[in-house]
């Protein structure tokens, strides 16, 4: 056996925490689903209570897990923006000390069918070898589609192929086939299925729409006017999601039958959730300050240093993930990584290295999700215990999530010493990042017209392909 751990993060998109059992309770609703193998990964080690997605858009999101660095560093602000060849990913920290390293899935950190943007994709859209791939070496993806059968991933040339049946199932396989080639040397893999995210085509097979109940109830933050289509949106949303937990299962088989789950670090998270319906938004809306988009689910299991079921309510964001897991597994954190490694928060039997953070920076930028559009700008601070958020119009929102978990009673008018407490959190998060609460349209600028990251909030930059100063790592 290696003695390096492998790493090995089943990341789906769009899944939000409150819709599993896991962090169900009586303040949301009745768990309406069974998620066995979400459940099984959960007593095998520390489930983290306060993940949180600092902006919960795609591409944000994901440049933060892959870099450790915030949306004003690496300029992804919407989606489709094609990553900088000078950023330093988890791909490049882990192979430098000897792993291999394989992205399966949606990438959705480059331009894809831009210029010629569907609004929602069905074709093949290829991400050139190279540093567009941040250092990932074995290579089934795509950019971002929405063919959930038999859809189509690239390799190492422009020909597409494509994946057989359901996508968590074709994905599997490719998962199965990487590490198959790597037992023999530590591997770091990400396995990025789009499920439970919308399609205009079919969103899962029949088999799991038979396994929901024949009435669903939604969280009473979901307006009676938002009920049809909350109910609607949210019978596939689940199916959606029993199927990604079959696929946990089956990943989990493998690595059991295959002797290497014990020295293997498991991840479960999501890029971020979804509304719902909840608050009145509609419901397959994130990019809201809310917990229904915000806190995703987050699971670590590696029995060598993390004590098995456990619960840890350490705040853990997107740009922690890539240190945390560095500090875990033994490999130097890159100097140009932004978040902070929690591996000694969350291990057994150790002492804090450093203080875990009190809060974390939430943001929204843009309206659209693909174009800069003024109308949703939005800074916000997440503790354990409240919510606050300050819009670009000067409206304020605090929620109290212990005794308002569903985030229905805006306290920001009532609650002054709170409400205080959080204004100074977000001047020192923005003042850390050197961000602006401006109109979107003010960030145009921070891309050329092939949509490359040009500028970001402390001015402009070197070349967009520029290669990594490696002395970094």
């Amino acid at each position: 056996m290696n003695e390096q751990p492998n790493v090995v993060f089943l990341f789906p998109d769009q899944l939000r925490a409150q819709t599993l059992s896991l962090y169900g309770n009586s303040a949301y609703v009745e768990t309406q689903i069974e998620t066995p193998n979400i459940n099984r990964l959960a007593d095998r080690g520390v489930t983290l209570d306060n993940a949180i997605s600092n902006c919960p858009v795609c591409t944000p999101a994901r440049a933060m897990l892959v870099t450790g660095r915030y949306p004003q560093s690496t300029g992804h602000l919407i989606n489709s923006t094609r990553t900088r060849h000078s950023e330093i990913s988890i791909a490049d920290a882990f192979s430098h000390k000897g792993y291999r390293t394989a992205w399966i899935g949606k990438w959705h950190l480059h331009t894809g069918h831009w210029p010629a943007l569907d609004r929602m994709p069905m074709q093949p859209d290829w991400v050139p070898k190279g540093r567009d791939r941040l250092g990932f070496e074995y290579w089934r993806a795509y950019n971002q589609h929405m063919v959930y059968f038999n859809g189509f991933v690239h390799k190492d040339d422009w020909n597409y192929e494509r994946w057989e049946g359901y996508e968590t199932e074709g994905l599997l396989n490719y998962a199965f086939e990487f590490m198959n080639e790597s037992k023999n040397d530590p591997f770091l893999m990400f396995l990025s299925p789009h499920q439970p995210h919308y399609t205009p085509e079919q969103f899962a097979p029949d088999r799991y729409y038979e396994m929901l109940p024949d009435e669903l109830v939604l969280p009473d933050n979901v307006p009676t006017s938002m009920l049809k289509a909350a109910k609607e949106m949210y019978r596939h949303y689940l199916a959606m999601i029993l199927a990604i937990d079959e696929m946990l299962g089956k990943l989990m088989d493998y690595l059991e039958e295959e002797g290497l789950i014990d020295n293997t670090i498991l991840v479960f998270a999501s890029d971020h959730g979804t509304q719902g319906g909840s608050q009145g938004v509609s419901p397959w809306s994130k990019k809201n300050p809310y917990d229904a988009s915000i806190h995703v689910p987050g699971i670590i299991s590696y029995p060598d240093k993390i004590t098995a079921g456990t619960r840890n309510d350490t705040l853990l964001s997107m740009v922690d993930f890539f240190p945390t897991l560095c500090g875990l597994a033994g490999v130097p954190v890159p100097k140009t990584v932004e978040g902070t490694n929690l591996a000694s928060n969350i291990a057994m039997g150790e002492q804090p290295e450093t203080a875990a953070p009190d809060s974390v920076f939430l943001m929204n930028f843009s309206k659209y999700f693909d174009w800069f559009q003024n109308g949703a700008e939005w800074r916000g601070v997440r503790t354990r215990s409240h919510m606050y958020c300050k819009r670009l119009s000067g409206e304020e929102e605090l929620y109290d999530l212990r005794a308002d978990p569903l985030q229905r009673n805006n306290t920001a008018l009532t609650d002054h010493d709170q409400l205080e407490k959080m204004r100074v959190l977000l001047e020192m998060h923005q003042r850390t990042r050197a961000d602006e609460l401006v109109p979107c349209t003010d960030w145009q600028g921070w891309l050329d017209e092939q949509r490359r990251v040009i500028r970001n909030a402390k001015g402009e930059l070197s070349h967009p392909e520029t290669p990594p100063d490696w002395s970094l790592l």
